[in-house]
């Protein structure tokens, strides 16, 4: 080998190493400035008296406590707003795997007239706001239905994802169809096709589903504040919003006990998405066929 072509070699392998150092210079950075309001909020609700300045982010360790915590949990029932917080949001998204599921699967396995246009309505619908259908929905489900102040009013509107059905559409179109042909030869019937053959195949699919669709309801603010009335009903970011409307400006350091409120209502959300992070990662559903 020549001289030459080993230094334009050597070059070349310090270029690339420059390349992953750069590239791994910009990911910190992204990350520092991504995750520092996360440190920000939870320092914050720690301080015994607000720093807005920027050395509060490096407080006097004898600056920290726990009294935010103690001082929101007074006005507003953390515990409470975080039990209504979860059944509103296990609601939603039992009701979005299973239609999600069940609609998803007959868009993309089965045969039936109307299909195309069902799944373009599905389409359409991402465009609406929900701004939009707020009123009538309210006056349906408060007026008609009298189900104002009830867990079933708050779930009712978002039980039917158009988003998750395109998904789970999505994934079953890649499911090998000859598991299923083989499957009906034996006698199976599509209900036992859907749960033995095909829900096991689509395992990232139900978990980017339950994931994504855990961050709106958790996150709601707009429909369970018009729909529920008393305080032992509302989830906890209602509880929040309205700690900080009306009674936040007489508490000791009310910037410290809403950022406190924003941890407790922000913890759940972080944790689920860091114990399930892996399970992101696409599998080939295809190797369930051989030959």
């Amino acid at each position: 080998m020549s001289p030459r072509k080993s230094t334009s070699k050597i070059e070349g392998g310090q270029l690339d190493r420059g390349q992953h150092i750069l590239r791994g210079i910009v990911l910190f950075l992204g990350a520092l400035v991504f995750l520092f309001p996360f440190y920000y909020m939870i320092i914050g609700s720690l301080q015994k008296s607000p720093d807005p300045t920027v050395a509060g982010a490096f407080p006097n360790p004898a600056n920290l406590t726990l009294d935010n915590y103690t001082a929101i949990n007074s006005r507003v029932d953390l515990v409470q707003g975080l039990i209504n917080s979860g059944i509103f949001t296990g609601g939603v998204i039992i009701g979005t795997v299973v239609f999600g599921v069940l609609v998803g699967y007959a868009l993309a396995q089965l045969q039936w007239r109307g299909r195309g246009v069902t799944f373009a309505l599905a389409l359409l619908v991402q465009v609406v706001p929900f701004q939009l259908l707020m009123i009538p929905l309210y006056v349906l489900i408060a007026r008609d239905y009298g189900l104002a102040d009830n867990y079933l009013g708050m779930i009712l509107p978002f039980a039917i994802n158009s988003t998750a059905v395109i998904i789970f559409r999505q994934y079953f179109l890649q499911v090998p169809r000859e598991l299923f042909d083989a499957a009906r030869i034996d006698g199976a019937g599509e209900l036992v096709l859907l749960w033995k053959i095909a829900l096991p195949l689509v395992r990232p699919a139900l978990l980017t589903v339950i994931l994504l669709t855990f961050i709106g309801p958790w996150n709601e603010f707009l429909w369970p504040f018009l729909i529920t009335k008393e305080a032992s009903m509302q989830p906890l970011a209602v509880s929040l919003a309205n700690y900080i409307s009306t009674v936040a400006a007489s508490a000791a350091n009310p910037f410290g006990a809403v950022l406190a409120g924003a941890c407790v209502l922000a913890g759940p959300a972080v944790l689920l998405f860091i114990l399930f992070q892996k399970h992101f990662v696409a599998t080939n559903i295809g190797s369930g066929v051989k030959g």
